[in-house]
């Protein structure tokens, strides 16, 4: 089991346990993290599971491949450290991962 923390803009703490090879999007809806509306269902057509990753954990998410990268641009809040959570694959070295939310989505 990996930890993730979801922070809606507001400061609320989410604090999920997730089995590994799900993906942080699915995470979210599993545990009814509000701000993940995940539309597109996880297929990377869609902005709607914006997240910004912690800075201290941006290295071993990894960056953005390019489809994801067109999404993103899409986002009004986009940050350098923005990913979309459907695309992040949770694998024991994500444990006690920090993801914000964006206003925009809550």
């Amino acid at each position: 089991m990996a930890k993730i923390t979801f922070i809606e803009h507001d400061g609320t703490e989410h604090v999920v346990d997730v089995e590994p090879g799900s993906s942080v999007m699915q995470a979210a809806i599993d545990n009814l993290v509000p701000g993940i509306d995940a539309d597109c269902g996880g297929e990377c057509a869609c902005a709607t599971c914006h997240v910004m990753v912690d800075d201290g954990w941006t290295e071993n998410v990894g960056r953005p491949g390019e489809r994801e990268d067109e999404m993103l641009d899409l986002t009004p809040e986009r940050e350098t450290t923005s990913r979309l959570s459907c695309q992040i694959e949770v694998r024991g070295e994500l444990d006690g991962l920090i993801v914000r939310l964006p206003e925009f989505q809550m």
